[in-house]
Order: structure tokens, then C-alpha cells, then sequence
């Protein structure tokens, strides 16, 4: 295996700053992540606050041993309980089999500066992934896309919850989940892994009752050895430890909510997309009523109030709710990295582009609630190349940096456009040239004659011309069927590295890589050292 760098510009304008601007952008966040000075500073942050490390420790115990967790896991959640740990934390919907790689790059983002901080550092720093099991967009989690005929393709688990319930609270159903993971393995090669990977991802799916177990499980069965800590954020013990956290949220809301509204306001002037909407009346709470996850805003009374008049709260109730039920309460995307400053000893947060823009109108909300924002690293970012492929690409001479940002789809034309002398584009061009030209007189005797010979004549060029492209179309096909083998290549580049136009990280599963290399193939990218500075890494396999 083989790691190497290489600069991917972000597409982002405020991400872009973020990399390589920070000071223009430096007073959204509480720390410049890559100031070596900061770490310390952050520390001494740590050390004002208190946390319930004890209580914290023995849900995550609890948590943990149900899914199975290794001991390095149990060993790191007992260090939760030392004053002097820390960690490193990111989070994602509980995906089926993982969902898409970035998840799993996030979890080796999280490794990684898990074990530089704690070398650097000499404290514990504890590696911890949040699972949003409170999230209730089912539709975003139901599947994993996978590669068929050259196609990323959805492969949809045929099961429709009754309600807008949490992921954590959806049981799977078996049946329907044994027949959707015999479907995901049908549409891979059959290798040596294949066999008791299958056996083993259908075992751990037999063992969960729901979504975010299932998860949890497959991820440690990636990553059995590295001391990572899961928790599902939806647990109602984990609620119980979060209301005296909902309660200053209730208090301050209003004052949340209007500083986070008027930091988007300042990005949308000075020109940076917003990938969070928010009004000055949200809530950014939700109330969860027989199995409903609500969106809370605040109406004109200070009350809180179901986005679609489905519930109405007093701020009273709210904190009665908050004291005594707080499992009927659950974040958004703003409050949600409070409740994590909240609970964790948080050393840093890591996470993807779009979680950095919507960051960078947070700290408004954080100071409202007397927390200091923690710093924000960007999290790892990768393409796999498996050895068919890369054999392809120096086959075809091909810059892997470039097929990454922009696909193949020009250079596969100019290479088929080669193997004609003339190229059949030149070709039908100059034929379309020579017919306009003999047929100019005809256009304008018809257009001297009456306005509707002339549009008639215009209309006869047209349909010749038509008649060109379309033999140009059958031309080119006959090109791309006689090289049949080359084309194949470049498609196969194509959606490998740079499917339906983006980065392979948003689109493909763990399914094929384990398959074709085994059940370590992130543990060993999680091997090498790798810096946080760097765009994007290819991985050679």
C-alpha cells in the first residue's frame, strides 16, 4: 500500500478559506487549527470546565458492551474517568455497512490525531465517534450505492418505517434486511474475503435489533485494535446526562438562535454559501411525540412550538420536560456540537466541509451558553485505486490528479477522436462547411422570392446538417465499439475515481474494498502517519 498527497482545491469558498485563508475567516472559530500554540490554550479551556466523567463512563460501558466492543475500547472508555484525558471526536448517521467511505475517513481522521495529540501532548486522548442515532432521515441511511455495469447504482433495504421515528428506535426488519445484503454481496467478484465477510456482516446484522447496533458492530469489526469509542447519542441514559444541558439551552434560546442567525447573515455578505438555514425563530430543538421527532420553532409567546403546529410548549413545560423526561428532547445541527462540548473533555472536533461551514456560524451559540467552541479540523479525505484501475491509468497516461478533480470524459473523447485520421469531428465539420457553402445560393434565391422559401430554405439546411450529425453520432459509436476494451477502461476510471462527477469518498462503499482486500484494509491506511494539512490522499492498493 501506498499513500501519497496531492492538492484537490476545495470547491467551497469558506472551506477554501478555512485551508488556506484562516485569518480571513478567524473570528467564527474559537481556535486556528493548525497554530501548534493552540493546544495548550485548549487545555487550560478543558481544565475551567467540569464534566460527569464517572457517569459518562459507565453508559459508555454499558453501550459499549452490547455492541460487542473490543477490550482496547473498554480500556479507553476507563480512561474517560481520568481528569487529565481528553478526546477527539467526530460523528455521522449510522449508514448501512458504514454508508459512504467518508464515514469511515472520518473514524480514521479521528485515530489519527487521537494518537499524534496524545504522543505530543502526554495525556490520554480518547478517540470518539458520535453516532446521530437521533436522526430521523431514514432515506439518507437505507442504502449503499454500488458499482453496476459502470454505474453507481442505489441498493435500497425494502423497509419503510410508520413515523419519522429516530434511527435508534427503528427495529430492522430481519427479513427484509438478510434479503437486501444478499443483493449488496451478488453484485460483487468473488474473492478469498468474500465468503466470511458476507458470513460475518450477516451475522452482525442477525445480532442488532437496530440501525445504529448494526453499525456500531461493523465498525469495530473494522477497527477491532485502535481503542475507538462509540456512542449513540439517541441512548436514554445519555439523555439523562444531557438535562442539565437542555435546560441552558432552553434559557438561552433565544439568544442561540439570533446569534447564529446573524452569523449567516454575515457569510451571505461577504459571499460565502450557506449550507445551514436558520431563522431567528428556531429552536433548533426537537420534541419527540409517539414516535415523531419534531422540529421545534418559538412563536411570537416565547412558546415552543411543532414546525407544523403538532405540539404546543410552554418554556415552563419545556424545562419540566428537560428535568424530568429530557429522552423527549434531542438536538439539530446547532445545538447538537453544544451537547457534545457539554459532555465530552472535547481536545477537537473533526469534520467534513459542509459541517465547517455550518460551524462557522456556531460560535455565537456557544458563547450564549457559557461553552468555549473547541478547535475544528477538517477531516482526512481519500480515493482508493485499486491495482486494475491504476494499471489502467498508466496504461492510458492518465494523471490520476486530474481524473480525481474532473473525471475522463474529455480525454476519453480526444482518445477515440485520435484513432481517426482525420478525426471524424474534423471530418463532419468541414463536410458541414462545404454544405453551407453550396447551399447559400438556394437560401438566397428561396429568401429573394418570399419570406417563406427563405425560412423553408433555412429549415432544408437544418435537416441536412441534422443528417450529418447523425451519421457522425454512428461513426463515433463504431469508433467506441471497434476500441470496446479501451472504452471500458476509461469508464471504469470514471466511476471509480470521479463517480456521477464527485469524489469517490461520497458515493462508494466499504463493500467492494473489503471484499477484494480484507477486513484491514482501513486499519492499515490508519497505520500510516498522515498529515491534517494535506488536501487529499491517494491510496494505492
Amino acid at each position: 500500500m501506498r499513500i501519497d498527497p496531492i492538492e484537490l482545491e476545495p470547491k467551497q469558498t469558506l472551506f477554501r478559506d478555512y485551508k488556506k485563508n484562516f485569518e480571513k475567516i478567524a473570528d467564527r472559530f474559537g481556535h486556528a487549527p493548525f497554530d501548534k500554540k493552540m493546544w495548550n490554550h485548549r487545555l487550560s479551556e478543558l481544565k475551567e470546565q467540569t464534566y460527569q466523567r464517572t457517569a459518562l463512563s459507565e453508559v459508555l460501558l454499558t453501550m459499549n458492551r452490547r455492541w460487542g466492543a473490543p477490550e482496547k475500547t473498554l480500556e479507553s472508555v476507563d480512561k474517560l474517568k481520568d481528569e487529565e484525558s481528553v478526546v477527539i471526536i467526530a460523528g455521522q448517521q449510522a449508514g448501512l455497512l458504514t454508508g459512504p467511505l467518508y464515514s469511515v475517513h472520518k473514524i480514521i481522521s479521528v485515530l489519527q490525531l487521537a494518537k499524534e495529540k496524545e504522543r505530543d501532548l502526554g495525556k490520554p486522548v480518547i478517540p470518539v465517534f458520535w453516532i446521530a442515532g437521533e436522526d430521523h432521515d431514514f432515506d439518507e441511511i437505507h442504502h449503499v450505492m454500488m458499482n453496476q455495469g459502470g454505474e453507481m447504482r442505489k441498493r435500497t433495504i425494502a423497509h419503510t418505517p410508520e413515523s419519522k421515528a429516530s434511527v435508534s428506535d427503528i427495529a430492522i426488519d430481519q427479513t427484509k434486511a438478510s434479503d437486501w445484503l444478499k443483493q449488496v454481496f451478488q453484485l460483487v467478484k468473488e474473492t478469498e474475503h468474500t465468503q466470511d465477510f458476507y458470513k460475518k456482516m450477516d451475522r452482525l446484522l442477525r445480532a442488532s435489533k437496530t440501525y445504529t447496533d448494526f453499525f456500531a458492530k461493523v465498525v469495530y469489526y473494522l477497527f477491532p485494535d485502535e481503542g475507538l469509542v462509540l456512542m449513540d447519542a439517541h441512548h436514554p441514559d445519555i439523555r439523562r446526562l444531557e438535562s442539565p444541558y437542555f435546560t441552558t439551552m432552553i434559557h438561552q434560546n433565544d439568544e442561540i438562535a439570533r446569534g447564529v442567525y446573524a452569523m449567516l447573515q454575515k457569510n451571505r455578505q461577504e459571499g460565502y454559501e450557506t449550507m445551514l438555514d436558520s431563522e431567528w425563530s428556531d429552536a433548533h430543538l426537537f420534541y419527540h411525540k409517539e414516535g415523531e421527532r419534531i422540529l421545534l420553532v418559538r412563536d411570537e409567546q416565547g412558546r415552543f412550538v411543532g414546525k407544523n403546529n403538532e405540539v404546543v410548549l410552554t418554556k415552563e413545560e419545556m424545562l419540566k420536560i428537560a428535568e424530568e423526561s429530557p429522552e423527549f428532547l434531542s438536538n439539530n445541527v446547532v445545538t447538537r456540537p453544544l451537547m457534545q462540548e457539554a459532555l465530552f473533555p472535547v481536545l477537537a472536533f473533526i469534520g467534513g466541509p459542509g459541517e465547517i461551514n455550518y460551524w462557522s456560524a456556531l460560535k455565537p451559540a456557544f458563547e450564549a451558553t457559557g461553552l468555549c467552541m473547541p478547535p475544528v479540523f477538517p477531516r482526512l479525505s481519500f480515493t482508493m485505486i485499486d491495482r486494475k484501475t491504476g494499471q489502467q491509468l498508466e496504461r492510458l497516461q492518465l494523471s490520476t490528479k486530474e481524473v480525481i478533480r474532473g473525471g475522463v470524459r474529455e480525454q476519453k473523447l480526444n482518445w477515440i477522436a485520435s484513432q481517426s485520421t482525420p478525426p471524424i469531428s474534423r471530418l463532419t465539420e468541414q463536410v458541414k462547411n462545404e454544405i453551407d457553402r453550396v447551399h447559400a445560393p438556394l437560401r438566397e434565391k428561396s429568401a429573394s422570392l418570399s419570406t417563406d422559401l427563405g425560412e423553408l430554405a433555412e429549415k432544408n439546411l437544418e435537416y441536412l446538417l441534422g443528417h450529418i450529425d447523425f451519421l457522425e453520432k454512428r461513426l463515433q459509436r463504431s469508433m467506441e465499439e471497434r476500441h470496446q476494451h479501451e472504452m471500458e477502461q476509461f469508464d471504469n476510471i470514471e466511476v471509480t475515481l470521479h463517480p456521477a462527477g464527485g469524489l469517490q469518498e461520497r458515493m462508494w462503499s466499504i463493500v467492494p474494498w473489503v471484499n477484494h482486500y480484507g477486513r484491514t484494509v482501513f486499519e492499515q491506511i490508519n497505520r500510516h502517519h498522515l498529515s491534517f494539512e494535506n488536501d487529499h490522499y491517494v491510496v494505492y492498493l
